[in-house]
């Protein structure tokens, strides 16, 4: 009975200490996971760093090509920023000054637009827009009498005054089902709420497809005529100088079938225009 009952003491210190060296291990894998997850997170910080500070390098040398006077240099510079996917309005800004300063009237106004459907506040995208417009002679399309009244907010805050009706609305519901008692003041704010959020899904869905809209696209080439069908041949419904304004209806080949300026339809080659939204 003794030997036996030593065993049994002897077993548990073993497994005691066992149980010690298996939380030790645990604690060390834990510390081991800890340490790679703080060094992966500082690797992604060092990367994304690196990136940005790579980015304003780039940045820096387009703005001093630009200064030099060198602006064939500075667009390459500014777009290759862009294909790298380093915009911002500032990019399409400087981009569209180096354009115009090259007399790419069309181009010009392209980034200038691009710069503006990022920011939309932008003073001198804007002032430098209409001295481009004046420059080239560039047709504008006519916005339709919603979209003229709906122009003081963007599509993005439209959208943020929709999400926040939409959830108030939904919170006035759920008080209303939940509770014994209905109080007219929920009523009356769930109501509003409803209103306000149909009334921005209505204001974004008519600045989309206005004349500002995800379909516009800019006339870059020069002598572009738009015609009545898909030829060269094809009678000419309006001239189009660089830096017109269109709206994108459908594509055939290589061909745009376009809303213009002046209230007309027509078509023109597709490498004759490009759209503001990358």
């Amino acid at each position: 009975m003794k030997r036996s009952t030593r065993w049994i003491e002897l077993s548990e210190l073993d497994v005691n200490r066992a149980a010690q060296r298996l939380t030790f291990c645990h604690r060390a894998r834990r510390s081991r996971s800890t340490i790679a997850i703080f060094l992966a997170a500082a690797f992604v910080v060092f990367l994304s760093a690196s990136i940005f500070a790579q980015g304003d390098a780039e940045f820096a040398k387009a703005n001093q090509e630009f200064s030099q006077g060198h602006f064939k240099e500075a667009i390459s510079a500014y777009e290759a920023l862009i294909r790298d996917g380093r915009w911002s309005a500032n990019v399409f800004y400087d981009l569209g000054n180096a354009y115009f300063r090259a007399r790419d009237f069309g181009r010009a106004i392209l980034n200038y637009e691009r710069a503006l459907a990022l920011e939309r506040h932008h003073p001198e995208a804007m002032a430098n827009l209409q001295i481009a417009r004046d420059e080239a002679g560039a047709l504008e399309l006519q916005p339709s009498w919603p979209e003229r009244y709906l122009q003081i907010a963007s599509v993005n805050q439209y959208s943020i005054a929709g999400a926040v009706a939409f959830w108030v609305a939904a919170f006035c519901l759920a008080a209303l089902i939940f509770t014994p008692r209905r109080s007219g003041a929920i009523i009356g704010l769930l109501v509003v709420m409803l209103l306000v959020s149909a009334g921005s899904i209505f204001a974004i869905w008519q600045l989309e497809r206005g004349s500002k809209g995800d379909a516009l696209a800019i006339v870059t080439g020069k002598n572009v005529q738009a015609r009545l069908a898909t030829a060269d041949t094809a009678n000419a419904v309006l001239a189009l100088p660089p830096g017109s304004e269109i709206k994108v209806l459908s594509t055939r080949g290589d061909w745009i079938y376009a809303a213009l300026p002046n209230n007309l339809r027509g078509w023109i080659p597709t490498k004759n225009a490009e759209q503001v939204r990358l």
